[in-house]
Formats: C-alpha cells, structure tokens, sequence
C-alpha cells in the first residue's frame, strides 16, 4: 500500500502583487497548492496592489512586508525573517528579482530546508532601463544560497545559464500555468461585451499587458498604421501611456486604450486576434490566457513566445522591431476565412491545455519541492 505523502508547508516570495503576469502566476499556484491541501501562504515586498480578495476567497493567508519601491529596509527584512520564524516554511519559493535576493540574503540568517528561485524573463532588467549586467552579476554571486533556480522558458534558461548568472547543475525549466476554466467562449458574452465596447462587425484584436519599453507598443501602432484591418483594444496602464496615445492620435489608428481590466477572459471572448509587440519576455501568461480562450496570435519572437504560438499552426511569430512584418502577419490573420481562423485558435486551445494548464504545472512544482525535500534530508544523514 503507497505511503500519502505529507501536505506540504510553502511560503511563496514575490516583489509585489499588482496586475502583471508573474504575479498572477504566483497567485494561481498558491491557490492550487492550497487545493491539494499544502499549507501555502504569498508574502509580497511591497503593498500589495491586487489579488487580496482572491487569495482570502481560497484560503491563503497574504503578508506583506511594507517595504518601498527602490528603498530596501531593513525593516522589511526583520518582517521577514520573523514570519520565516513563525510560519516555518519547508519551501521558499521566491519570485522576480528582488524576492529571489531576498530570499537568498535571508537564508544566510535563518535557514530553510528548500530555496527556489523562479526566473519570469529574458533579461530581469528594471521598469526603465535594459542594462541587467549588475542584476546578473548579483545571481551568479548568490545562485548557491538556491537549492534550485527554475526558468519559465528555455529561452530564459540558456540565456542566463550562457552569462553564468544560473549553474546549470542548479537549473530547471517549469513553464508558467493557467486555470482553463476561467477561458469558456460563448457567443452571448461575446455580444455582450463587444455590444458594451460598441464594436460592429469589425475584425477586433487585443492586446494586454504594462504599457512600458519591454512591451513595444510603439511598433504595433506602427504595424496597425500600415493598413491592417480591424480594430485594436489595449488593455494596461503604465509610464508609455501618454506617449502611445499621442502616437496613436498622430498616425491616425483605430487603437481605445481600456486601463486596467480584470475581466480580461471575457475580453478574449469578444476578439478575433491576439497581438504581442514585445522585445522581451520570459514566458508571457497573458499569451498563454489567449491560447485557452482559442484565440489565434501573432507575437514577437521574445522569450519563450515560441513556446506558446506554433508559427502558422496557432498564430504567426515574427522578428521584434519590424512593425511592416508585424502588420503583414497581422493583415493575413485578419484576412483569413473566418472557418480557418477557427481552426487556427481551436489548435492553439488545445496545445495550451495539454502543457499549460495549472494542475500540470503544479504537479512538476510538487515534485520538484518534495525531490529537494529529499535532497535536504539526504544531507542530514550520518
């Protein structure tokens, strides 16, 4: 008779929770580790910003340690340490920069069992500059205070393997997942919400995400003033708002930026096309969320987006900064018999479910944890 393996006791790091794609990720699976029974709670850095009434809702307790943006405290490390002290995690499973070095930094006063470190882009540079030598200088310096550093892409893997900023005895890749449920199209909420955005009959695409440089919203204003069809929705707030809406006014496009919006499944539902412009990524959820929802995509070739667009099976993938190339493949997705294109976004549905579906991707954290557990214990024998 198989032995019931013990529920877990994980506290996953983050540097803050607001709207954005490893943040959400890191939602989703603490609220699937608490499914299966693990004891799981998120601390945030800073204040968080979204997901509380999530988290409550599931039953995971959420810390935060009060700290400000570019001001490291120590305050916020004593905050730390104490509800490492009190919670007694068996993993730390830290996410993005500034939660990875913070765990590391911690784990020299107090240690725990299991450190993971989870890498969530291509280059972990910050809000406004591209220049990430003195964060990845700070990896390489503590990669041995992690027992794993997992990657969400293999791009993102053999990138920081290749600057020795990851050991690649220490590496893993775990993709990032989605919940599919929350992605059901229906044809009552597509007219619903397009009836609400006062859309006709046009071809509709979305795009979501941080408006900021990594994103390159300039070039898919670009691309869509070249002559694509259709009318493109912009879900996001960010620094480049102000910019990309006097770009947008000047070249004369069929682009409404929304803000932010959380019902982000049910704008999926009401489009016909997904579009990325990014120069850099990791392995982004959002185009997975459109994957689930069957909707087709044309994307950059940053990061791990290949990963999720099969060029010219699910979508198209094109090189980054070439908005004429952005719009060819946009104009020929647009101009595709409505038939095709379904077929198109019902092959990307699947792929999307067959790899990326949360319950996969926890399964592969819950036994990467208790395979460190392991290791752990292994170290302690005589």
């Amino acid at each position: 008779m198989n032995a019931v393996a013990e529920p877990l006791r994980v506290m996953l790091l983050v540097t803050g929770l607001g709207r954005g794609g490893a943040e959400t990720q890191v939602v989703q699976l603490a609220l699937e580790l608490r499914g299966r029974g693990c004891e799981v709670c998120v601390v945030s850095m800073l204040e968080p910003a979204a997901f509380a009434g999530e988290l409550a809702l599931g039953g995971v307790p959420l810390h935060s340690l009060r700290m400000r943006p570019g001001k490291p405290g120590l305050r916020g490390l004593w905050r730390f340490l104490h509800l490492l002290q009190t919670t007694k995690p068996e993993v730390v499973h830290a996410h993005l920069f500034h939660a990875n070095l913070l765990a590391r930094l911690a784990r020299l006063i107090s240690p725990v069992p299991v450190l993971i470190s989870t890498l969530h882009s291509l280059a972990e540079s910050g809000r406004s500059s591209s220049d990430v030598r003195l964060r990845d200088w700070l990896y390489r310096l503590t990669d041995w205070l992690s027992d794993r550093t997992v990657s969400v892409s293999e791009a993102v893997e053999a990138r920081h393997v290749e600057c020795r900023a990851v050991s690649s005895r220490r590496s893993r890749v775990i993709p990032n997942g989605v919940r599919a449920e929350l992605f059901v199209k229906t044809p009552e909420m597509r007219a619903e919400v397009r009836a609400e955005l006062g859309l006709q009959d046009e071809f509709v695409w979305l795009a979501a995400g941080r408006l900021m440089w990594k994103k390159d919203y300039a070039t898919m204003l670009l691309a869509m003033a070249g002559g694509v069809a259709g009318t493109l929705l912009i879900a996001g707030k960010g620094p480049d708002e102000e910019a990309l809406r006097a770009q947008a006014e000047s070249l004369g496009v069929r682009v409404r930026f929304l803000g932010l919006r959380e019902d982000i499944p049910d704008l999926m539902n009401a489009c016909d096309g997904f579009v990325m412009s990014s120069v850099v990524e990791g392995l982004p959820m959002v185009l997975i969320e459109a994957a689930m929802a069957g909707l087709p995509a044309v994307t950059t070739d940053a990061g791990g987006t290949r990963d999720v667009v099969r060029d010219g099976e699910t979508g198209f993938v094109v090189p980054v900064r070439d908005a004429a190339v952005l719009g060819a493949a946009m104009q020929r997705l647009a101009a595709m018999p409505t038939d095709e294109r379904r077929r198109m976004g019902e092959a990307a549905r699947r792929a999307a479910r067959e790899r990326f579906s949360i319950s996969k991707v926890a399964s592969q954290w819950e036994d990467l944890y208790r395979g460190c557990l392991g290791e752990a214990a292994s170290r302690l024998l005589p």
